[in-house]
């Protein structure tokens, strides 16, 4: 019944910025985070955010990417400013549930000029 929906995906030009949404419904849902892979490498943590607002970056990212969340509706985003082509990867919402924790799809993120 869990279902995580992402969008927000595409393409931008080194410089430009991105807004990425994931959608989650049928449960009660506590930490939420993006994780990325790139082609060929381990998916790597970029962003977390609790019930609170509380958040933690990549170091990667900080001071680029911000991380929100509306608990009313269940919906998390990134909005990536300052994208690099380092940036090109597959973004995963990742939510936790009451007894486990849920991946979305992943949406492709690419940046180029």
């Amino acid at each position: 019944q869990v279902q995580l929906v992402e969008s927000g995906g595409g393409s931008a030009q080194p410089g430009g910025s991105l807004r990425l949404s994931c959608a989650a419904s049928g449960g009660i849902f506590y930490n939420m985070a993006w994780y990325r892979q790139a082609p060929g490498k381990q998916r790597d943590l970029v962003a977390t955010i609790s019930v609170s607002g509380r958040t933690n970056y990549a170091d990667s990212v900080k001071g680029r990417f911000t991380i929100s969340r509306d608990n009313a509706k269940n919906t998390m985003s990134l909005q990536m400013n300052n994208l690099t082509p380092e940036d090109t990867a597959v973004y995963f919402c990742n939510v936790e549930g009451f007894t486990r924790s849920y991946w979305g799809q992943g949406t492709q993120v690419t940046v180029s000029s």
